[in-house]
This record gives C-alpha cells, structure tokens and sequence, in this order.
C-alpha cells in the first residue's frame, strides 16, 4: 500500500511534475487542497479512472503527463491522493492578460481559500502558483538546486520566508502580504510593491 504523503511532498512531486510538462510545451492545471474541500467546486469531464490512486504511486507521473493533454484539471487532496482529472472549475475569474486556465486557477484558489493551483503555461513553458486567487510564484522549466527547490516547497505549504529573507526580502513583507517569488534560470527574483530584489542562484546554494 502507498502511504500518504505530507503536503510538502506533495508540493515537489507536483511541481517537478510541472517543470517536465512545461519542457515538453504542454499545459496542465494541478489543484490542491484538502479533499473534503473539493465537493461542488468542480465538474468532471471524463470517468474518475485513475481516483484514489496516489502520485506517488509507480507509473503515476507518466499517466499524469499523458493525462495532462487533456482539457481540465487535476484535483489532489494534500495526501497525495488523485482525486480526479480533466475537472471543469465551475468559478473563474478573469486576469487581464491571461486565458481561461488563469482564470480557472484564480477562480478556485478565490473559491477554496485552502487551496494552492500549480498552473502549467502551453504558451510559455512557466509554472505558477496561484493561493488566494493570486499568483505568489513564477518557475520557468530549468532545473533548480535541491535546496532552494525545499525553500519554494516551504513558502508554498506554509508561507515560511525563507527564501525572502535570503534573497533579502527582510521587513518587505507586512501582515499576511505576500511579494510574488520568480525563479528563472540562474536567478531568483522578488517582487515587491516598491520594484524588484534580484539573486544570483548560485550565491544561495547550500
């Protein structure tokens, strides 16, 4: 039996899942939250083949990629458990500037304020994190250190500011206001109200 995972193992699962389909030019919308959560938030759109599998099962991340060419989205309790795929989000909300997927990823994160999306752009190749109808992160596909790799899964799962602090985000952050976290090749950038703290990567590997 697979056992259950923690939601920050759920978190990199997922979002190592993401940078492989965002390198592959593939799209794909994960949503995750506690499953008791999920009732009435979604639609699905094909036979809940694969529910109550984990992701961590052997063969999961292939189907999931095969999976994520379908319209829809993925709908993962925070155990790891699958709970369905190719879901039609019933709220959307508009981004200016964005398509049907941000608006499908800011809709529910509105809608189920527990609720994380780890949005996969066909059009970019970038991954976002959406929490409170917002994105807080921006990834592009490269591969990034293990250690801050653990630093983003932390932010995500329990808005911990490590990663702020190193990159020296210290005294940005007022209330529960979150500045939007970008890594992008060998640099990690903040975005703040007042304008942009940019690292070198390198400089912050442990």
């Amino acid at each position: 039996m697979t056992k259950k995972l923690s939601k920050e193992e759920v978190y990199n699962i997922i979002l190592e899942l993401s940078k492989e389909i965002a390198r592959k030019k593939m799209g794909a919308l994960f949503v995750i939250a506690p499953k008791s959560k999920f009732k009435g938030v979604y639609e699905p759109l094909y036979p809940e083949l694969v529910a109550g599998h984990s992701i961590n099962e052997k063969g999961m991340r292939i189907v999931i990629e095969k999976l994520a060419e379908l319209d829809g989205a993925f709908f993962i309790a925070e155990n790891g458990e699958l709970v369905t795929f190719g879901a039609r989000i019933k709220k959307a909300h508009s981004i200016p500037g964005f398509g049907t997927r941000h608006a499908a990823a800011s809709g529910v994160t509105t809608t189920l304020p527990d609720a994380t999306a780890i949005l996969v752009s066909e059009e970019v190749s970038w991954i976002r994190v959406f929490q409170g109808g917002k994105i807080i992160l921006e990834m592009d596909s490269s591969v990034t250190p293990p250690s801050l790799m653990q630093d983003i899964v932390n932010f995500i799962a329990d808005h911990d500011t490590t990663i702020l602090t190193t990159a020296g985000a210290t005294g940005l952050i007022l209330g529960s206001f979150l500045p939007v976290v970008v890594v992008s090749g060998a640099y990690l950038a903040i975005k703040t109200a007042t304008g942009i703290i940019q690292q070198s990567i390198k400089s912050m590997k442990k």
